[in-house]
């Protein structure tokens, strides 16, 4: 496959493209946002993506600055911390990051969605192209690097 960039504005594209994303990963996802309203964390079809995706041994990196809204409505992502929390590892970020309002999802560091504000939906989808991921994947690495384990109440320290 060859390299495409895609730019998306709305709630669909942005879900369609996350949803192609998901569906790719093999290896790892590396997932940031502030609080993951609109990922649809605890939808049925999302949930299914990361079964299969951890049960084929993948690991899941999740950073937020807040983790009741998944507690409240994610059941289903509470779930796979159960079954799968060995290979998850969920993390809050530190106060002096609570001004960052991107969000992205890169899998296997070589696809990317990202949003350039949590509170819009424009944003681009990036699959294939391992060299444009690299700022993003440094970016996640500080973010998580500079975040404590721990994000939902019930799983605090994984």
């Amino acid at each position: 496959m060859d390299r495409q960039v895609i730019p998306f504005t709305t709630r669909a594209e942005f879900q369609q493209h996350l949803a192609t994303c998901l569906s790719g990963a093999q290896h790892t996802l590396q997932m940031f946002d502030p609080d993951y309203s609109i990922w649809q964390l605890g939808s049925s079809a999302t949930e299914t993506e990361l079964r299969r995706f951890l049960h084929a041994g993948g690991k899941l990196q999740l950073v937020a600055h807040d983790g009741r809204l998944i507690e409240r409505e994610a059941p289903r992502f509470l779930r796979l911390l159960k079954d799968y929390g060995h290979l998850i590892e969920l993390r809050r970020t530190s106060q002096q990051l609570r001004q960052l309002t991107d969000s992205f999802c890169i899998a296997d560091q070589r696809d990317m969605v990202r949003r350039f504000h949590a509170d819009h939906f424009r944003g681009e989808a990036v699959f294939n192209g391992p060299q444009d991921l690299q700022n993003s994947l440094e970016r996640f690495l500080t973010i998580w690097i500079e975040s404590s384990p721990g994000l939902v109440a019930n799983f605090t320290g994984l």
